[in-house]
């Protein structure tokens, strides 16, 4: 007896909310395994699809990263506009009252709770120093505004607050590997605290 096809029941989404389904399904995956081992199929049984179908919602591969990176900062920047009780289009300008180290509270306590995005930019960001990577113009620009926009919160002269600038992010993001290495045994927010104390000390 020949054995029929399963065929798939796939819910009608309506075409915002299967692209967000898409992104969330893409994000798990990609801080599971990184770019180079996520396949489409994995992405399309995830979100009970046809490659064919998931590729008519987001076209490549590639554009799928990318739509996936720009969703988490446009997440990240609301959530962190809320964590400070500022506009979002205020987050990181000086005459909002905000200090450096307000927002680097700020953007820690939102990572503690979102392990599974802290993961996946960073993998994404030790594979993207290859650059044939998709995301590797995209972590160059990013670095370079991130150390923009915390300087700018910065005391002293130019070369004074990017060098701290420079060190904040070198510190939050080692404190950040050894947690998702060892989540059981380090608090990300305890250990940023206590690093924070050296870092800002006299300002």
């Amino acid at each position: 007896m020949k054995t029929q096809p399963i065929r798939r029941e796939r819910a009608r989404l309506p075409a915002a909310e299967r692209r967000r389904q898409i992104i969330e399904v893409t994000t798990r995956l990609v801080a599971e395994r990184g770019f180079w081992g996520l396949s489409m199929q994995d992405v399309a049984d995830g979100c009970v699809l046809t490659v064919p179908g998931l590729l008519h919602h987001v076209g490549t591969k590639d554009n799928l990263l990318v739509a996936v990176l720009e969703h988490r900062d446009e997440v990240d920047t609301r959530t962190l506009a809320e964590e400070l009780a500022v506009p979002v289009d205020r987050v990181w300008t000086p005459d909002a009252g905000i200090t450096l180290r307000q927002v680097c509270r700020a953007l820690v306590r939102r990572n503690a709770g979102q392990p599974e995005i802290v993961r996946l930019f960073a993998v994404l960001e030790a594979e993207s120093l290859a650059p044939g990577h998709p995301a590797h113009g995209y972590f160059q620009d990013r670095q370079r505004n991130t150390l923009k926009m915390l300087a700018s919160l910065a005391p002293g002269g130019e070369v004074a607050r990017f060098r701290l600038a420079g060190q904040v992010v070198a510190m939050m993001d080692g404190l950040q590997i050894q947690w998702l290495r060892d989540p059981a045994s380090i608090d990300l927010v305890d250990s940023w605290e206590s690093a924070a104390e050296r870092l800002f000390t006299g300002l």
